[in-house]
């Protein structure tokens, strides 16, 4: 059977990956914060690890995985937009929670075992704050609390920076109530009229690094398999994330893998973010007219861990090369993956040596069930290239019919060429016309 080996962040290499319990695998994946539309940067860690959740399925059966992506919808930014639309912060976060479903889905991200949201777990979080508290890691001062970081002597193993690196880097607000210049809010007060909850330290509302050390332990558990998200959370989130677990749990690790990808940047450009402004949302990519197979293919070309340059040229190559897998599986049904294709996805989601096994793959039913590890060749061939159909080719392709029935050559070559200047292709075969876009 196929090992999975993974690149772990935490130890720098990678280690073969071994399941506290094989038969319960738990992965932990930081979701969105639904406050605007989702960029396709930020569906890169949701198809990248999609991939995943189905190597994990097919390694240790479906019902295995115990998949977690959790939902902020309590944040400042939705505090904001809420305001400016003078509606209630409810309104703002089901709105784009909505929205990132649906863009995931179109890009062929299955939804994940337990989506928890923020503002359903704050009981958990205050729990979690009282007990780092008592155990003397955590501080209440100013209507606030702090998480103390000098208290936690393995602060920072997952970044691996100094302390001023770390404290520069995480942009640490000077305020006169911290003990320490790192130390990271934990609870915050709310305004009147601004969303907060009861507790111990006032009405207020929590910071968003307690957020998923609560909700991971409310639902999967102290120690997980695997941790993952961008590679921007490392610092501050994640650090902040393992801290608070590890002193709220005595010492045990949060996580036995971590795993981070890339930066994706438009090309010639920085990363792209939306604090930056270049950004591309799903939304207007598939208002272009790109599939969302074409999409996900184009996300998973390079390797998770590289930055990917993202170019109208990387997803014309994506589209050929879909195209030309869909000829090559036609409507076969799936059959068994290839093992060169699970071999490469097991070495640490290999997918560019995956996809270049693909395209070696002869048989139809293998094809199908290996690019289905991936995601892709969701469709039939048909539905791939016509879509869902069109009566005005379907009416000029029977109208050339006819033409050639009476021997008007010349009319039957001129619908083919005026199709083919719109891009729809006409195969002539025994059954009859079939077309398809370029």
């Amino acid at each position: 059977m196929t090992e999975i080996r993974l690149h772990d962040t935490m130890a720098r290499e990678k280690r073969l990956f071994e399941p506290l319990d094989p038969s319960r695998v738990t992965l932990y994946v930081c979701g969105p914060t639904v406050y605007n539309r989702a960029h396709i940067g930020n569906a890169r860690p949701a198809v990248v690890f999609d991939v995943l959740a189905r190597l994990l399925r097919h390694r240790y059966g479906e019902d295995s995985l115990v998949y977690a992506r959790n939902v902020t919808d309590v944040d400042d930014k939705i505090i904001a937009a809420a305001e400016a639309e003078a509606v209630d912060p409810s309104v703002i976060t089901a709105r784009y929670e909505d929205f990132y479903l649906a863009d995931m889905g179109a890009l062929g991200v299955r939804p994940p075992t337990l989506a928890p949201r923020a503002t359903e777990n704050v009981g958990e979080m205050i729990s979690m704050i009282a007990r780092l508290i008592e155990a003397g890691h955590a501080y209440e001062a100013d209507g606030h609390v702090l998480f103390h970081v000098p208290s936690d002597p393995d602060y920072g193993a997952l970044g691996r920076r100094d302390r001023e690196a770390m404290i520069a880097g995480a942009r640490v607000e000077i305020a006169t109530y911290k003990k320490d210049p790192a130390d990271f809010v934990l609870w915050k007060p709310s305004q009147p009229g601004v969303i907060g909850w009861d507790s111990p330290w006032g009405r207020g509302r929590p910071g968003w690094h307690i957020e998923c050390s609560a909700m991971i332990e409310a639902h999967l558990g102290q120690t997980i398999d695997i941790h993952a998200g961008g590679l921007d959370l490392i610092f501050p989130h994640h650090e902040n994330e393992i801290a608070q677990s590890r002193c709220a749990h005595g010492g045990a690790p949060l996580a036995r893998y971590w795993l981070h990808n890339g930066f994706l940047s438009m090309a010639g450009g920085e990363k792209m973010s939306k604090s930056l402004g270049n950004v591309v949302t799903v939304a207007e990519l598939l208002d272009e007219g790109h599939r969302g197979e074409t999409l996900r293919l184009a996300l998973l070309s390079a390797h998770y861990r590289q930055p990917l340059e993202w170019s109208s040229q990387l997803i014309a190559q994506s589209k050929a090369t879909l195209d030309r897998l869909y000829r090559a599986a036609a409507d076969a049904a799936p059959g068994e993956a290839d093992a060169g294709v699970v071999e490469a996805i097991a070495d640490d989601l290999n997918t560019p040596l995956a996809l270049s096994r693909l395209a070696a793959i002869d048989d139809p039913a293998t094809l199908r069930a290996s690019a289905a590890l991936l995601g892709l060749l969701a469709d039939s061939a048909a539905a791939w290239f016509q879509g869902e159909g069109d009566t005005r080719i379907d009416g000029l392709i029977e109208a050339r019919a006819e033409a050639k029935r009476r021997k008007d050559y010349a009319e039957a070559d001129r619908i083919r060429a005026d199709l083919a200047g719109e891009g729809i292709l006409l195969e002539d075969g025994p059954t009859g016309t079939t077309w398809r876009r370029a």
